[in-house]
């Protein structure tokens, strides 16, 4: 059963879309609303193992999963957009705008992004389908483990906004953060282009 967790870590906790808001967050300040957002993304995770584990993967077809797939990177666009507009906002000399770089990250935002997150899927069915039935977690089991599964899912974009807190604290001059906020941005955009390419272009083919 160790491996079913081994492999939910090694899968969430690397840089993805939710962990890099998440850090762009953490830079800019905004630690209340997006402990708001990492809940949203562990409930959003807990609704998908649940439904994923009793059901199995027949529920989510792969002309659905091309849906997700299209929604959630065009998502992206759109919140590395809203961070990137942010970035280029003109700010007092001086004084670093911590407000208006991160956009809408709450409960709702954090549930919505990782529900049309293909990582998301990427994560959950080899564990529900494959490691699920292998260690003989059925009935009421399912429930426990993927309550557990889901605070790794909390933990990861915690994780990475209290990086991003802890090196927001080490700088001080707003252009740095209007560049870190680009950096973000252009990242979340790189992870929306391999979204499109390896879920949608390659799928197309």
């Amino acid at each position: 059963m160790l491996e079913i967790f081994v492999y939910a870590f090694s899968i969430m906790y690397t840089p993805g879309p939710v962990n890099l808001l998440s850090l762009n967050a953490g830079l800019n300040g905004n630690i209340g609303a997006t402990l708001r957002f990492c809940f949203g993304v562990a409930c959003a995770m807990l609704l998908l193992f649940l439904l994923l584990g009793y059901t199995g993967s027949w529920l989510i077809s792969p002309r659905y999963q091309l849906l997700i797939s299209c929604v959630g990177s065009f998502y992206i666009i759109y919140l590395a957009y809203k961070i990137a507009l942010g970035s280029i906002k003109p700010t007092p000399a001086g004084s670093v705008d911590r407000t208006t770089t991160n956009g809408p990250l709450n409960f709702q935002s954090g549930l919505i992004m990782q529900l049309l997150n293909p990582k998301a899927f990427i994560a959950i069915l080899p564990i529900t389908t494959v490691q699920y039935p292998a260690a003989q977690i059925t009935g009421s089991s399912i429930f426990i483990f993927s309550l557990l599964l889901s605070s790794l899912a909390f933990g990861a974009p915690a994780s990475y906004l209290v990086m991003g807190a802890r090196l927001g604290q080490l700088i001080d001059h707003p252009h740095y953060f209007r560049l870190l906020n680009l950096v973000m941005a252009s990242l979340l955009l790189y992870v929306a282009g391999d979204i499109i390419y390896s879920h949608i272009y390659l799928k197309w083919l």
